[in-house]
């Protein structure tokens, strides 16, 4: 039995209290997720990219301060969605600092 299908199996013994605040565990360990972004070791160094590409967030990011319209963005990275644009921006906006030093780091080598 998998992890998952055990846990189906718990919450099903639950009350609706104790479902309640599973819900709550996981709503504030999923707090700092974004959904469409992920870091991986093995990936762009580390850093924080759009899923199913290799384009890291910093890159878009650099690209929007220099004036690059989402239009453009696209157009550029026909991976890319309108999507993982949102995803991008708020990735930016709760991670301001990490994302400067990385076109910091980047704009150095």
């Amino acid at each position: 039995m998998s992890a998952l299908e055990m846990a189906e199996a718990l919450l099903a013994k639950l009350s609706r209290a104790e479902k309640a605040q599973v819900l709550l565990w996981t709503a504030r360990d999923l707090g700092d997720a974004f959904p469409g972004i992920e870091s991986r070791p093995g990936v762009c160094g580390g850093e924080p990219c759009v899923v199913r590409t290799r384009i890291p967030v910093w890159v878009l990011e650099q690209a929007r301060r220099l004036g690059t319209s989402e239009a453009e963005l696209l157009r550029s990275y026909p991976s890319l969605r309108a999507e993982d644009l949102a995803n991008a921006w708020a990735f930016v906006r709760s991670h301001r600092d990490e994302i400067a030093r990385q076109i910091e780091a980047n704009e150095a080598e």
